[in-house]
């Protein structure tokens, strides 16, 4: 018996259903940025509009104030979302360019680009910048494109998390309404799946040395 089959016995139908059904939502195609976030719950709710929108990658670049992940605000939504944490901007792009995203800028600035016009059909990470002076040089002369929110009234900017909100709800929409194949492959899609039923699972560790040994006795 393979491990899921095995596990699936110890998690009810209606969770796997849960599971099934939010792995069939989740995307790599968009991903997030947040780069030295000093309020510790902009950035536990930034990981969880993640999870609220289908986000599966989330890149946290702790380089001025250390580790800013509230779990109390993030509400178990650090079980869910993989969070890749660095102690450099320089880190962070590496890998970034290496798991194959156009970095895209969140910025006020006049030459950035109205969030609707923003091009979907690219594999990007939507890159967000500390509360008072946002992305560092490193992240913005790195970047392939800058975005903005266009704003109506006096004030220029708005805080970081729902920033982010704002966002991600719009280019989960316009994902939805694609054509583009946003979704997890069949080897991610596996691979999260036995990862949250492990999750999902409060005895974990007794029930995979459980699985071990009635392996090894066959």
């Amino acid at each position: 018996m393979s491990l899921i089959d095995y596990l699936n016995g110890f998690v009810t139908p209606e969770r796997r259903e849960r599971i099934e059904h939010v792995l069939e939502r989740r995307t790599n195609h968009i991903a997030v940025c947040i780069e030295d976030v000093y309020q510790l719950h902009n950035t536990s709710a930034v990981l969880r509009s993640c999870d609220v929108f289908g986000i599966q990658q989330l890149y946290v670049i702790e380089e001025q104030f250390g580790k800013r992940l509230d779990k109390n605000i993030a509400m178990g939504s650090e079980k869910w979302v993989d969070v890749h944490r660095f102690d450099t901007a320089k880190q962070c792009i590496d890998r970034l360019r290496s798991d194959g995203y156009k970095i895209i800028a969140t910025t006020p600035l006049k030459t950035s680009a109205p969030l609707e016009d923003f091009d979907i059909s690219e594999k990007s990470v939507i890159c967000f910048g500390t509360e008072k002076s946002g992305l560092s040089s490193a992240i913005m002369d790195q970047a392939d494109g800058y975005i903005h929110i266009p704003m109506e009234g006096f004030s220029e900017s708005l805080n970081i998390s729902v920033s982010a909100a704002i966002i991600l709800h719009q280019l989960r929409s316009r994902l939805n309404e694609s054509e583009i194949p946003w979704q997890l492959n069949m080897e991610q899609y596996t691979e999260k799946r036995l990862d949250w039923t492990m999750k999902s699972i409060r005895s974990i560790d007794d029930v995979l040395s459980r699985y071990t040994q009635e392996n090894q006795a066959l």
